[in-house]
């Protein structure tokens, strides 16, 4: 059922019982948040997104609050602005004070909300670092929770997207932070490196460890491409900086995965500009000079080692062998594994090439393996 309420005196429609939150980014309103994200369950922890209601007492937090019919909403009123600048002084008053070399700064929630508030460093902070930097053995996620505000987007986005559970929280007030199982390291949590929890940080608490130090968001170039490693067809944005992949980020426009990738597609991108990776065919020296494989005690001997050689010479040799050994032995006696790192138009080829023109069946790809 639709109702109406009036949001900065704007009348709207809304389905009944809507977050107001949703509704305000449905009609053009911005409404400010940090702990929340479309992709979670919403919390109202910090308040940001707090707004004025009509005949209410306090703020209500926009995120956790839903509408009723003839609800009055102001988002920018200066109770609502003053309120929302202190919280972030709040946050501000245990940060540390390195934007300047900080790996999130221009990419960072945080910084971005005390730009458009003007939120000065209040002097009664803490001035100290109260954890230990890049304190996990995790090789791919950094963490430094000296920059975590406790947003708790990292518990829920391990939860409720990856179902592993391998953050929580300890303790309360002032010594309330977020811990890895109870307390232990990240792998020992049983954590699958999936990078969830840093892909879903507003902060710099948790980072990418393999781009850490290599470029900020301004340097950067983002191009959306499609993972190579499996069937399920993810996207991502390729994090490009002078004509090299540096990272892998979450593309949350992406539509059969959004935010979410596995360890393999978030962060098994290194091949790519890897010094030993082969960019073109090799051939053992006994097949060009055609003689007979060398046995187990003579495989250090020159017609064993690997010579660089034409694409038209490697497809010429391939397609003699597979035609002998068919020929010789059978069509099953050929077997032929497909790689994801190929297109599905030439994986289909291969299907075809493999059971019309071969004869067997005996065709299997990586990514089931």
């Amino acid at each position: 059922m639709s109702i109406k309420i009036t949001i900065d005196g704007m009348s709207v429609e809304a389905r009944d019982g809507a977050r107001l939150l949703d509704v305000a980014r449905q009609n053009g309103v911005r409404i400010p948040t940090l702990c929340y994200h479309r992709d979670l369950s919403p919390t109202g922890k910090w308040r940001v997104c707090v707004v004025g209601v009509q005949g209410g007492r306090f703020l209500q937090a926009a995120g956790v609050t839903t509408i009723w019919d003839g609800m009055v909403v102001t988002t920018n009123s200066p109770r609502v602005m003053r309120n929302r600048k202190l919280t972030l002084e709040m946050m501000l008053a245990n940060h540390p004070r390195d934007c300047l070399i900080c790996d999130s700064s221009g990419s960072c929630e945080l910084q971005d909300l005390a730009y458009e508030y003007q939120v000065e460093v209040p002097a009664w902070g803490s001035k100290g670092t109260r954890f230990q930097v890049d304190s996990d053995p995790n090789p791919f996620v950094r963490v430094d929770f000296n920059k975590c505000i406790l947003c708790r987007r990292c518990v829920q986005a391990c939860a409720e997207v990856q179902g592993r559970f391998v953050w929580g929280v300890a303790n309360r007030g002032f010594n309330e932070m977020i811990v890895a199982g109870a307390g232990t390291s990240m792998l020992e949590a049983r954590c699958e490196s999936c990078g969830q929890c840093a892909a879903y940080c507003p902060t710099g608490a948790l980072s990418d460890k393999m781009v850490y130090g290599l470029g900020r968001a301004h340097q950067i170039q983002k191009v959306i491409t499609t993972c190579a490693y499996c069937g399920v067809g993810c996207q991502f944005d390729l994090n490009i900086k002078d004509g090299r992949v540096i990272g892998v980020t979450s593309n949350p426009a992406a539509p059969v995965n959004g935010m979410a990738l596995c360890v393999k597609g978030r962060y098994g991108y290194d091949y790519i500009h890897h010094p030993e990776r082969l960019t073109k065919p090799r051939v053992r020296r006994y097949l060009l000079d055609g003689n007979s494989k060398p046995g187990a005690d003579h495989r250090a001997e020159p017609d064993w080692e690997w010579l660089e050689v034409s694409w038209d010479t490697a497809l010429e040799l391939t397609a003699h062998k597979i035609a002998e050994a068919r020929d010789t032995h059978g069509a099953d006696s050929v077997g032929v594994l497909t790689s994801a790192k190929c297109l599905n138009e030439e994986n289909y080829l291969m299907n075809k090439f493999t059971r019309q023109v071969v004869g067997t069946n005996n065709i299997d790809h990586c990514a089931r393996l």
